[in-house]
């Protein structure tokens, strides 16, 4: 009579050599980037126009005083997600 500790069940690994997985790495990296530029463009903008007072007009100040903080976690948040994605899958912006 067999017994279940009898069965020689061989090790499994997974296989991430599938095509598309290099496809959604390349899609995510595209995100990623394109999100990071923004947020850092919108932080340069916001900067700018709260420390010279004649660069922007009193509405571009008043929502770069008001959203400042918002961007600073944003670009928290994408340079975290953008160091972790780089630690698990190796960054490649695809260009």
């Amino acid at each position: 009579m067999n017994h279940p500790s009898d069965v020689d069940v061989p090790d499994i690994n997974p296989d991430f050599s599938a095509p598309f997985f290099q496809g959604f790495q390349v899609i995510a990296s595209y995100v990623l980037a394109a999100a990071m530029i923004v947020v850092f463009i919108m932080l340069v903008v916001a900067g700018a126009a709260l420390a010279f007072r004649g660069l922007a007009s009193d509405r571009v100040r008043t929502w770069a005083g008001e959203n400042i903080l918002w961007i600073f976690i944003a670009a928290a948040v994408l340079g975290a997600a953008n160091g972790l994605f780089a630690w698990f899958v190796n960054f490649d912006f695809g260009f």
